[in-house]
């Protein structure tokens, strides 16, 4: 039998190794920002999530900029499918990894339109290195109460072999509610992710790799390990 997969991202997915049940624990709303933002000319624009290319698409033919990076590969899919040209995506699906590997210079003006939580690291450590950041709330997360009960019933009737985090915002919606200390049936997609879980005290498994495909690879490898195969 394959193993019984609760997803909890927001866009669905599918892979024929497991069994997924689809149940977002979060879910996004725009926000209205000064739209003052936009009326400078940027040496680059940042999307750090498909949820930051959705959301400000219809805002791209009103700004002027140079060149984009984004980050993670199902980051630059999006744009590619949109036909959105991106000029710079680090082999580091993080903020650490753009950091690290970033083509800025001293004095680059650069937009991050974001999710209102997102994390700081990026904008704060660019703004040290001399970057001019813009930073717009663009959206914010909010907490699915119903998908998070859902998935605490599930457990209680021991009906899923794992529960996978895609984000910190779905990790902290979830894991505040304070479910069962069940260190074998939860996954996360990156290290940031872990991380937030780990804060939270819990404990979890980490993909090798920063996407979903590698998360289920993960669920698929330990589910056998259990087994005994």
């Amino acid at each position: 039998m394959k193993p019984i997969v609760l997803m909890t991202q927001t866009h669905e997915y599918q892979d024929q190794r497991v069994a997924i049940k689809h149940v977002p624990l979060i879910e996004t709303v725009a926000l209205d920002f000064d739209d003052k933002a936009l009326c400078p000319h940027y040496d680059w624009l940042i999307f750090t999530s498909k949820n930051a290319v959705k959301y400000f698409y219809p805002y791209l033919k009103l700004i002027k900029y140079d060149q984009l990076a984004v980050v993670g590969v199902k980051t630059k899919q999006l744009c590619d499918k949109m036909k959105i040209d991106v000029d710079f995506c680090p082999t580091d699906f993080s903020q650490e990894g753009l950091f690290n590997q970033h083509p800025f210079k001293k004095g680059d003006r650069v937009l991050i339109p974001s999710s209102r939580q997102a994390r700081t690291f990026l904008q704060n450590a660019l703004k040290e290195s001399g970057i001019q950041v813009t930073k717009i709330d663009l959206y914010e997360v909010q907490p699915k109460y119903e998908s998070i009960q859902e998935i605490l019933d599930t457990m209680m009737h021991r009906q899923v072999d794992a529960i996978t985090f895609a984000s910190s915002s779905a990790a902290h919606a979830f894991f505040e509610a304070k479910p069962p200390h069940n260190e074998n049936i939860y996954f996360a997609i990156g290290q940031q992710t872990a991380q937030t879980i780990r804060k939270l005290g819990y404990s979890c498994f980490v993909a090798e790799v920063q996407t979903l495909e590698s998360m289920i690879t993960k669920i698929v490898e330990k589910r056998f390990y259990n087994d005994g195969i």
